[in-house]
């Protein structure tokens, strides 16, 4: 490479802070999907199905526990199972934590008749009870109602859709930060490291450098036949404190380039303010 009128145009901070935000952004989500996949829709159901059962075991102790002593009474709670069952479709562990599953008998603080009637208030026993147990620490506010085995589905497949994109974004951001592009007194070098002597290239396209700050390039000869991408925003830049790198490489380029140029002819002031029809 002649680096005695060499330009090199490396990423720029604008693409890779936009590439760092797409990476946390789907990387954040992602965790939050798999949280909800993996195990919080579980405990949310958990903490729904035990609520209702303090709500029933409040319901049935003053019905019938003032006339049971509180041995019948525990005798009795000890059997009540908590029902998990939503909408009469059954009873599904799969939705559930693996500590709260089917077959579940009534906790601790619903069978202590002693305990019910001196707190006689079902929501601070539930509120004492789900601040306690278990180790994770249910919520004591449970969703209004809980969520089937397809809404756990959706979690995991967002799940994975927020995974894939936040490895792209890492695939592009690694990719990216280590690639430049260069023009020197004999050839341009892409992305990648591929020379293309000034002599094999053919066209350069030039209709999208303005707006997009994107240009094409197709060559044939000694580096082979193809066409390759210019992109000022990614590498370079065209911040005027900067010395815009961009435009420098293209005028670079344009000086030292004899095929076809294709761009978008200038428009004069006469042809937009001529009536149509006139002379």
């Amino acid at each position: 490479m002649n680096d005695s009128e060499k330009i090199v145009c490396k990423p720029t901070p604008w693409f890779l802070l936009r590439a760092l935000v797409m990476l946390a952004m789907f990387g954040v989500f992602a965790v939050l999907f798999y949280r909800d996949g993996n195990i919080g829709y579980r405990r949310q159901n958990a903490t729904y199905y035990l609520r209702e059962a303090f709500i029933k075991a409040d319901q049935e102790f003053k019905a019938k526990g003032e006339s049971l002593t509180p041995a019948d009474w525990r005798k009795y709670a000890e059997q009540q199972p908590v029902e998990f069952i939503w909408k009469g479709k059954g009873q599904d562990g799969s939705v559930l934590p693996p500590e709260v599953q089917p077959g579940m008998k009534w906790p601790e603080p619903l069978r202590d008749a002693e305990a019910m009637k001196a707190n006689p208030q079902w929501q601070r026993r539930w509120e004492e009870f789900s601040a306690k147990w278990p180790a994770w620490k249910m919520d004591s506010i449970p969703p209004h109602e809980p969520f089937e085995a397809g809404k756990i589905r959706e979690q995991w497949i967002v799940f994975g859709i927020c995974a894939a994109l936040a490895a792209l974004a890492a695939y592009f951001l690694l990719r990216t930060i280590g690639r430049s592009i260069v023009v020197d007194g004999e050839a341009l070098y892409v992305p990648g490291g591929k020379r293309i002597p000034f002599a094999d290239l053919k066209r350069l396209d030039l209709r999208k450098w303005e707006t997009k700050g994107l240009a094409f390039a197709d060559y044939s000869g000694s580096a082979g036949s193809g066409r390759v991408r210019i992109d000022g925003l990614t590498y370079g830049g065209f911040k005027k404190e900067q010395g815009e790198p961009a435009e420098q490489l293209m005028k670079h380029l344009r000086a030292r380039f004899s095929g076809e140029v294709i761009e978008y002819a200038p428009v004069s002031s006469g042809e937009v303010d001529s009536p149509a029809g006139t002379d």
